[in-house]
């Protein structure tokens, strides 16, 4: 059995129920519940356990058509009524094999595989159809009714996480009811897991529901609109807020994905993903979730790209999701979990203020500390000044694409100590790992 996740002891981290640190490396997989056969998630979840993650994002009543186009069993999640409205508070359970059948599956078979499924009731556009496909379908009332079936179905699988929200912003007190009603009814199911809220980009849960009971911990999505990514500034502004909660980088710029949604811009790539990545947690992150813009669509051909193409714009997927799960930043990630792993993890705090000067734009380095170390992040492989350290220490650059590391000699200043990372310019970003004896 898997342990249940918890808030630790200061706010700031999650760890398990035996207080062994957890470190959040998540994959976005919105569509695995709708799209992927039995087995087809099995191969996912190998992969991705082999690659180091251990939380995978999806949702139950999915953005494009999640309630009309059935999965991969031929089963759609919801009944309707005499109209043909979609019910919330009627799930379609019906015989075997029916949409819950399978998600009870793919919960056994990520236990299987040591991972956490972070799972999200609905996609907001079922509530706030602020863009998107909808309807809406909920109110106050079937929100809590169908937050209770989840509750109660799904109360003793230890690797679930509650995920409220759905990428659309809370603009009025009903749909704040709507949300916070969801939360309620899954409580009062029996569920006990952590809950959190999935914002829309560019913000965070807690600009929506920062004082509400249920919230565990923050999420901010910094989204995929920018080149130069803020997530460090999202997270350092949440790190700042009260009630102290932990917060988490829930969607920052997918690999593959349009810069600015625009194929004509270009791609991020792993250097993008690596910076977001970085830059959110030496800022507080307790974690990161990679995503990649082919894997969360679980686009199986040709014919799926052009399916999800909703913004009628060509080359903008570029592979399927099989092969996308092999791509430089996906085997990446695990490295900076590795890192993060490697040193006391509780004590960790940001540290920008070691940094004796700092550089605008995508240059900009972070720093992060604890008790006996320091590590700051390097963009382009800039030399990195640090203020002068008052014990001895030993220094090495981590290399973030490969792990591997190599020796960093410390420079002598004035006002300081500088170490010049062994390569420059994109794509030779270095981690200076700062080792007190």
């Amino acid at each position: 059995m898997m342990q249940k996740l918890m808030v630790s002891e200061n706010k700031r981290f999650l760890m398990l129920q035996d207080h062994t640190p957890f470190f959040w490396l998540a994959d976005t997989a919105w569509e695995l519940l709708r799209k992927l056969t039995v087995q087809q998630t099995e191969d996912y979840f190998k992969k991705r356990a082999k690659q180091g993650f251990n939380v995978i994002q999806t949702v139950i009543l999915s953005e494009f058509d999640g309630l009309t186009i059935p999965n991969a069993d031929g089963r759609v999640p919801l009944c309707k009524d005499e109209s043909g409205v979609f019910r919330p508070d009627k799930p379609d359970i019906s015989g075997e094999n029916n949409y819950f059948d399978h998600i009870d599956k793919v919960l056994a078979l990520a236990e299987k595989y040591d991972l956490y499924v972070a799972l999200v009731p609905s996609w907001g556009d079922k509530w706030n159809l602020k863009w998107g496909k909808g309807p809406e379908i909920f109110n106050p009332d079937n929100a809590f009714a169908y937050g209770k079936f989840l509750g109660q179905r799904y109360k003793n699988a230890d690797n679930v996480i509650w995920i409220l929200g759905g990428d659309r912003p809370v603009e009025t007190d009903a749909q704040l009811q709507i949300v916070r009603r969801m939360a309620e009814g899954i409580k009062a199911g029996g569920a006990e897991q952590l809950m959190t809220f999935h914002p829309m980009g560019g913000t965070s849960s807690s600009d929506f529901v920062q004082n509400e009971d249920w919230l565990d911990f923050n999420m901010i999505q910094s989204g995929h609109s920018d080149a130069i990514t803020n997530t460090d500034q999202m997270i350092a502004a949440d790190y700042r807020k009260t009630p102290v909660r932990p917060v988490v980088e829930g969607e920052c710029n997918y690999e593959d994905h349009p810069i600015g949604f625009d194929p004509v811009n270009g791609f991020f790539d792993d250097t993008d993903v690596r910076r977001a990545s970085y830059y959110a947690v030496f800022t507080g992150s307790f974690g990161v979730t990679y995503g990649h813009h082919c894997v969360w669509p679980m686009l199986k051909n040709r014919e799926d790209m052009r399916y999800f193409d909703f913004l009628q714009k060509p080359n903008y997927f570029l592979m399927t999701t099989f092969q996308a799960l092999e791509r430089p930043g996906a085997n990446q990630m695990q490295y900076l979990k590795r890192l993060m792993e490697s040193k006391s993890f509780f004590d960790r705090v940001p540290a920008n203020d070691l940094l004796a000067e700092n550089f605008g734009g995508a240059q900009r380095q972070v720093a992060t500390k604890g008790e006996n170390y320091i590590l700051v992040y390097c963009p382009f492989g800039i030399p990195c000044r640090l203020k002068p350290l008052a014990r001895p220490f030993s220094a090495q650059w981590m290399d973030p694409r490969t792990g591997d590391y190599l020796p960093a000699k410390a420079e002598q200043l004035t006002d300081g100590v500088q170490f010049t990372p062994p390569a420059a310019g994109r794509n030779e970003d270095f981690v200076l790992v700062i080792d007190f004896r």
